[in-house]
């Protein structure tokens, strides 16, 4: 380790601003990384104020979590790593050398590997062994990869391309490519269905220049139906936004609910499920700004749920903050502030 980078983790500062974690049966922390700057903040949904930052991770990406809490992972744009820090006291434990820079991670349910995707060439899905903290492979890819994540069977690992326009599943037990569809539109954010036993349903796709999401059989192994948006409300996203008008999607852990954010309507759109039929929007705090005619929107991204599926966090990337929403009843609980520019966010369950 460079004598730089030791005394940048040397420096890591960690700001608890509430008491530790209390025991309880189960405790649950969202996880919102800031794009723009080297800060994690963590959230309590129970009384959703701001319980940690931590600092020292330069460009933050995506982030996981072992099944216990006691580690976080986290993708390092800067340092093309997956940081491994220290569940409590947010300090580095490790740095993880990837193949190339990272963009989003997912973990299997046992904790013991880790997928990257890899955003810059040569492109791969990176795969992480968290005993030994080593990459121990990198499967090839046909071009570079923006999001993956696991089945909930903890079968498959699906990714995407931007550039490249495909989704790709990888086979986890084998690591191999099982399948891979070319798709009409960069493939950014996902979010997964499933059937009763657990085994993967659709897929749901959002993609570059469509304010929607595309709707993907699993066992068929293609595009199904394509979904846009409703034209209202509209007119929020500002010109450079509208290459990507919606760039987050999740299902509800108890699979009732598909909620979808959009720039241009500055709001997640729900739909219930299995039928996606659409209930409603939300909409998001926009801000308003001295000199300017209309307000900033917040430029809504990523979600993440409380596991009891009540509560919806989305990610504010304009207006530095994380809406909280009351999933049964459609409503804003609070804005939170948070860092720089957030973008991925995640929960962490420890039971």
């Amino acid at each position: 380790m460079s004598p730089v980078r030791a005394s940048c983790i040397l420096s890591m500062s960690v700001l608890l601003m509430l008491a530790p974690f209390a025991a309880s049966a189960q405790t649950v922390r969202i996880y919102v990384t800031n794009s723009a700057g080297d800060s994690v903040h963590v959230i309590d949904p129970a009384t959703r104020k701001v319980v940690q930052v931590i600092k020292g991770v330069e460009s933050a990406h995506g982030v996981t979590f072992s099944p216990d809490g006691a580690r976080v992972y986290i993708s390092n744009e800067h340092d093309s790593t997956l940081d491994v820090l220290d569940g409590r006291s947010g300090a580095v434990i490790k740095q993880i050398p990837l193949s190339s820079r990272p963009n989003n991670i997912a973990i299997t349910r046992d904790g013991k590997r880790i997928v990257v995707a890899i955003a810059r060439e040569p492109a791969a899905l990176d795969i992480i062994d968290t005993v030994s903290m080593t990459r121990t492979k990198s499967i090839p890819m046909n071009g570079r990869l923006h999001n993956t994540y696991i089945t909930p069977d903890d079968k498959y690992a699906i990714s995407g391309s931007v550039r490249s326009e495909f989704l790709n599943v990888v086979d986890l037990a084998s690591e191999r490519v099982a399948w891979e569809i070319k798709m009409k539109g960069g493939v950014r954010p996902m979010t997964i269905e499933t059937n009763p036993d657990g085994s993967t349903r659709r897929i749901f796709v959002q993609h570059s220049d469509l304010n929607g999401f595309s709707v993907v059989d699993f066992a068929e192994r293609k595009e199904i139906a394509r979904i846009t948006l409703p034209d209202e409300p509209n007119g929020f996203a500002p010109q450079h936004r509208l290459a990507s008008p919606s760039h987050g999607i999740g299902v509800a852990p108890n699979g009732k609910t598909l909620w979808v954010t959009s720039i241009p309507a500055n709001a997640v759109f729900v739909y219930a499920l299995p039928d996606i039929e659409l209930l409603g929007h939300v909409p998001l705090p926009a801000k308003n700004i001295a000199g300017r005619d209309k307000p900033v929107p917040a430029v809504p991204n990523w979600v993440t749920f409380t596991p009891d599926s009540k509560q919806i966090y989305i990610s504010n990337a304009a207006a530095m903050s994380v809406t909280a929403i009351d999933v049964d009843a459609r409503k804003v609980l609070a804005v939170i502030p948070v860092g720089e520019v957030p973008k991925r966010i995640n929960t962490l369950v420890m039971r």
